[in-house]
């Protein structure tokens, strides 16, 4: 039998040598280390402090950090771990390889995005309906229900002295001064037609806070929205802002906290 041998090519791979690759991960990091306004020295403490503290390690230097943002070197898995921690690095792959992950629903969210949606989570971890959290028993106190629904639909009138008092022992309701029962879908998916939201009483939000409005004499619950104009947003795509002018009568009552 007659084994045919080729011979191997001598040109080399296209691909990124390990001594690239090495330089692209120290320029990202370098420049997510300089947006975080800490010096090379900052986080060689950072670093030093937790794997001392967790893994009894010995403590690096700046230098250290210095030869990986040059790609002299790379840090170990755990010292990888301190680096993401302490930067806030949540979509490894994303932050050092341009890569989208299908894991992490917040990779197409700007800085204020991301602090909004957690803001959102925090307030499904705090409700027993959707969070897997054991909740502790709260105190039970009360704050008054307002019996015309604030619209998530069309704009019902809050009525300012027609309430029921009702039992709030919810981490939420721990915040708030008053409830408001939605009236409406425009706040699908986050607040279902009925629903009773807490809010606590405030006059002024930012942009991307959920609160209750009086506009114009009737009362809505939507998302204050200040880029190109202000308006009144609902999560429901259905339902399209409500632009404010200098003409509209707007009183903020508050912000929904859960």
């Amino acid at each position: 039998m007659i084994t045919e041998i080729k011979k191997k090519s001598g040109k080399r791979s296209k691909g990124i040598s390990e001594g690239q690759q090495n330089a692209k991960f120290g320029e990202k990091l370098a420049e997510l280390r300089k947006q975080k306004r800490i010096t090379q020295k900052e986080m060689a403490e950072k670093i030093s402090r937790e794997g001392e503290r967790l893994f009894g390690r010995e403590p690096i230097t700046d230098r250290a950090v210095s030869k990986w943002e040059t790609g002299s070197s790379l840090p170990d898995a755990q010292q990888f771990i301190s680096i993401c921690n302490i930067l806030g690095i949540s979509d490894v792959l994303h932050t050092f390889r341009g890569i989208k992950s299908a894991v992490d629903p917040l990779a197409a969210l700007n800085k204020l995005g991301r602090e909004r949606a957690g803001e959102y989570i925090s307030m499904l971890e705090q409700n027993p309906h959707f969070s897997l959290r054991e909740h502790k028993a709260l105190p039970v106190r009360q704050i008054p229900l307002y019996d015309l629904p604030a619209s998530a639909g069309t704009g019902v009138f809050l009525d300012g002295s027609s309430y029921t008092m009702i039992d709030a022992d919810s981490y939420a309701a721990s915040a708030a001064n008053f409830a408001v029962k939605i009236s409406g879908d425009s706040m699908l998916p986050m607040f279902e037609d009925g629903q009773i939201v807490y809010v606590r009483q405030q006059q002024e939000l930012v942009s991307g806070d959920i609160g209750i409005f009086i506009l114009n004499g009737e009362a809505y619950c939507k998302m204050l929205n200040t880029d190109n104009g202000v308006s009144l947003v609902s999560l429901n795509p259905k339902y399209k802002p409500i632009p404010l002018s200098e003409d509209s009568d707007l009183r903020i009552v508050g912000r929904v906290v859960g």
